[in-house]
């Protein structure tokens, strides 16, 4: 007995040894699979979340708000709407009110909405009689179209320009061509100014800027003027300027007060369009 004890004791130790070797090389394969899939699995989730967000933001559309810039009479904030990484609306979503200042905020805000999207930079003209207003206004468009120039979707569209340059080295053929297209681009801007529309109050005659087929500018060459005349127009003319550019045909609205203004107004404007053919 005293022999065979010992014996026994190897016996018994060497099969617990092999035992745990196996089960330690049993377990090693089966957790680093698991631990790796469960690593892998939320950094999948999070890509696919942030996948969506940087497809909608380099599209170029939507509206951009300014800061608030303090003036003398009060805050001024522009809002702006964005499409394909153009400029197709600009408002004052504040601006300065009571007293004269609600008189020069609505002389000078419409104007200076419209010139935004005329022009689609802050390269604008004050308004005379609202410099405090008009400055505001630029400090505060400036740091929207900052906000734009900086978002993906202009990155992306600023590319446009560069992969269209490149096309005259694709032959010389490709450069004529390219040549011939900028000469008639050229050619498809024009002014044209529509027929007279008389009013109640006087006559109404529109001139609108074509480019490609868009207005890019209406004004009233004609208006309105004497007594009250002068108060309805300033208020009336410079919303509907605005908006004759941001819809590109005659259907817009009437401004409330002045309605013999705007019937005559919308004529004229139809009248124009119909010379440029649209």
């Amino acid at each position: 007995m005293k022999k065979s004890h010992p014996v026994r004791r190897v016996v018994l130790a060497t099969a617990a040894t092999v035992s745990g070797v196996v089960l330690l090389l049993s377990l090693k394969p089966a957790s680093d699979p698991n631990a790796q899939a469960a690593g892998a699995a939320p950094q999948q989730t999070q890509a696919a979340q942030e996948s969506p967000q940087g497809g909608s933001s380099a599209t170029g559309n939507g509206t951009i708000d300014g800061s608030v810039v303090q003036t003398e009479y009060g805050n001024v904030q522009v809002r702006l709407t964005v499409a394909n990484g153009k400029i197709t609306k600009a408002e004052a979503i504040q601006a300065p009110k009571g007293g004269t200042s609600d008189q020069k905020t609505a002389l000078s805000i419409p104007k200076l909405t419209q010139e935004t999207v005329a022009a689609q930079s802050a390269a604008i003209d004050s308004v005379s009689g609202a410099t405090y207003t008009s400055n505001g206004y630029k400090q505060s468009l400036q740091s929207a179209l900052d906000k734009m120039k900086a978002s993906p979707g202009s990155s992306r569209s600023g590319a446009s320009p560069s992969q269209g340059a490149g096309s005259p080295s694709q032959g010389g053929g490709s450069g004529s061509q390219a040549g011939g297209s900028g000469s008639s681009g050229a050619a498809r801007t024009k002014t044209v100014t529509g027929a007279v529309a008389q009013t109640q109050y006087g006559p109404v005659q529109v001139r609108i800027t074509v480019s490609n087929g868009k207005i890019t500018k209406a004004e009233a060459v004609q208006a309105p003027k004497g007594g009250l005349s002068d108060q309805k127009t300033a208020l009336s003319i410079p919303k509907l300027n605005q908006e004759a550019v941001a819809a590109g045909s005659a259907k817009i609205d009437s401004v409330s007060g002045a309605t013999y203004t705007s019937g005559g107004y919308k004529q004229s404007l139809q009248s124009a369009l119909d010379q440029a053919g649209g």
